[in-house]
């Protein structure tokens, strides 16, 4: 059983095709999936980085899963801004577990 609440996929993206958490870049959700599986891993920490600051975190798990963030956290936390003591203490708290 699964304790997240992702967004719908209906209300992910706008009428354009652009996720809520790209508000300011003009990238639809297709575009950001495919740049997330096919970037070198500093793009890609840059677009994680970007997700984790911009979206719900439940929304995160959608796109990246939580061995993918301990992999790139390094380059991520540049990218985090104020979100990034949230991101530390839930990755800590599920290190516990």
């Amino acid at each position: 059983m699964s304790v997240l609440n992702p967004t719908p996929p209906d209300l992910l993206v706008d009428a354009a095709g652009r996720p809520y958490f790209l508000w300011d870049v003009d990238m639809t959700l297709v575009q950001f999936e495919a740049l997330l599986r096919t970037s070198d891993r500093l793009t890609k920490a840059y677009l994680v980085g970007k997700l984790m600051r911009q979206a719900k975190p439940d929304d995160v798990f959608t796109f990246v899963s939580e061995a993918e963030i301990r992999e790139l956290w390094h380059d991520v936390v540049p990218y985090l801004g104020r979100s990034r003591s949230l991101w530390e203490w839930l990755l800590e708290a599920w290190e516990k577990r």
